[in-house]
């Protein structure tokens, strides 16, 4: 069969069901072999970034590996943002790029690019297919790398000559490897680690991002009731744990929860699962390990000891490691420790009884309103993603998308829109960002609006990079530039010329009807929070342990 049928059909035998994309000279073979295919609904995004963010929103609402295409030059380097995203934050994902032909690669034809050179960094793996002869193959290899072991993106460059070439293909059913067994100094090792958490006397899980990846939520839960310990999460760990279970303590880092943070400056052991030890999450590092052990669990041996040295590393099989922490028997010395926990929680709980219009309280009602019923959340970056993760309560693992690693303003509508894609009409994305988030990516307001996806987007209107204004009151003396915007923009009539029902609200009254009418209705949604400029909090210091906070005046 021709090159591009070839591709179709190994994106099928991969159980590739939905694309995201923009057509171009060089990819346009490809997408004229999905003309006649109906297993595979191909999405065309307003923009090549947005077709990556799509896919990776899709992978992470369902564990699959999501599929973007874009043809080459411009289309191809408008997917970097994208790829980088998903590298970042550990997300399957394959990217198919056309390419000039390839008697004219190397000869700086009409766009052509060295995507590859410009990938090398941000890809798990990238590939240039110059024999048609090799297609098929890399194909289904690019599709292994990417779901393997730790996640991440691959991209795969294929030649226009190549989607007309005669190809040869059979069809090969994908099965999934199994883990090996642990070998006996992993064992070892493992004993090891299981004595030191049940002799534990204030000991702390972080389940970050990897536990979710590794389908691990089940025995994370199950580990923590063992063992009675706390749980924080990490910003891309969040719904690793149900938010309402009487262990969690929430989200934990440079703007996280009081509790949180001071669980983990107080703990003498830290068990670390699928959690890289960010910048963000630790604060000073010296600091951050004074007087503590940590036990690291990762699939990506690279991860162990990469930023905190760790007493004990385990590399592998989260659940398999999981299941063997929990053999030995519990010796209950967390109990005066979750007495202390729960003191913290009283002390620094939020107060919600504002007088005003806020977001902190507009999540927290919507956190009440879509408790117990199917809907996920998304969010772009900056100060409300922050709120997001301090006062949603996410329950379920995969239904929170969030840039965690690159923090990829604009992230969160076309992530939202691969999401719903996926969900159809058995859940609900409602998706969380700034105004200057939505200004880079509000434009797939059109896609949602062709489709007739019913996501609802709540845009936090304050007319200002609000984090970057944090930044500049806590790091720069209140000098504030760049980031303030006195021509505000008409976010309503935006989402009307799209045919998307929207409104603007001032009031909590306000935001109560306009949400319940919003969940009501089967269709796009805009709510648009007319808002004063204010601070996250808490905020910690530069340079300071994870407990030690700024104090905004």
């Amino acid at each position: 069969m021709r090159g591009a049928k070839a591709v179709v059909e190994c994106l099928k035998e991969q159980g590739v069901d939905t694309i995201f994309g923009y057509p171009g000279g060089m990819n346009l073979p490809l997408y004229d072999a999905l003309y006649d295919e109906d297993h595979i609904r191909q999405i065309v995004t307003s923009h090549e970034q947005c077709a990556a963010h799509a896919a990776d929103g899709y992978a992470r609402a369902t564990g699959k590996v999501g599929v973007c295409l874009a043809t080459s030059g411009p289309g191809a380097t408008n997917l970097v943002t994208g790829i980088a995203t998903a590298f970042m934050d550990s997300i399957p994902m394959v990217a198919i790029t056309g390419q000039v032909d390839t008697g004219l690669l190397g000869r700086d034809a009409f766009q052509e690019t060295d995507i590859l050179g410009i990938t090398m960094p941000v890809t798990k793996h990238n590939f240039k297919v110059k024999d048609a002869a090799r297609l098929v193959a890399t194909l289904r290899e690019a599709f292994d790398i990417a779901r393997s072991g730790r996640p991440g993106p691959v991209l795969v460059d294929i030649p226009r000559d190549l989607f007309f070439a005669d190809v040869k293909y059979e069809r090969r059913i994908h099965e999934a490897k199994k883990s090996g067994k642990p070998d006996a100094d992993f064992l070892i090792c493992a004993a090891e680690a299981a004595d030191v958490i049940r002799r534990a006397k204030k000991p702390v899980i972080i389940a970050g991002g990897g536990v979710i990846y590794a389908g691990a939520a089940a025995e994370l839960t199950a580990f923590a009731e063992r063992y009675g310990i706390p749980v924080v999460q990490t910003l891309m760990g969040l719904g690793s744990i149900p938010r309402s279970h009487p262990l969690c303590v929430g989200f934990a880092g440079m703007h996280g929860r009081k509790v949180a943070n001071n669980a983990i400056a107080e703990s003498d052991v830290i068990i670390a699962l699928g959690s890289r030890f960010g910048d963000r999450q630790t604060g000073n590092v010296v600091k951050y390990m004074k007087g503590t052990k940590f036990i690291h669990i990762d699939i990506d041996p690279a991860e162990i000891d990469k930023n905190i040295p760790s007493s004990i590393g385990l590399a592998g099989d989260m659940k398999i490691i999981l299941r063997l922490l929990m053999q030995p028997e519990p010796l209950h010395c967390t109990g005066e420790w979750l007495k202390h926990i729960r003191r913290w929680r009283g002390e620094y709980a939020y107060d919600y009884e504002v007088g005003c219009l806020t977001v902190p309280w507009a999540l927290h009602h919507v956190a009440l309103a879509t408790a117990g019923k199917p809907y996920s959340f998304a969010t772009d970056v900056g100060q409300h993603q922050m709120w997001a993760a301090l006062h949603l309560r996410v329950e379920e693992p995969r239904s929170w998308l969030t840039s965690g690693g690159l923090g990829t303003m604009g992230f969160g509508l076309p992530a939202a829109m691969g999401a719903q894609v996926a969900y159809g009409r058995k859940r609900r994305m409602i998706h969380i960002t700034g105004d200057g988030g939505m200004r880079m990516t509000g434009n797939e307001l059109y896609t949602i609006a062709r489709l007739k996806l019913p996501v609802i987007s709540l845009i936090m209107d304050n007319s200002s990079l609000g984090m970057i204004r944090q930044l500049q009151k806590v790091m720069y003396k209140e000098r504030y530039i760049a980031c303030e915007f006195a021509h505000s923009m008409d976010f309503v009539a935006y989402a009307k010329s799209f045919g998307i029902e929207a409104e603007a609200v001032t009031t909590q009254e306000q935001f109560i009807h306009a949400f319940r009418r919003a969940t009501q209705a089967d269709e796009p949604r805009v709510i648009v929070l007319k808002l004063k400029k204010s601070f996250v909090e808490p905020m910690i210091k530069g340079g300071a342990r994870l407990n030690e906070f700024v104090e905004f005046k």
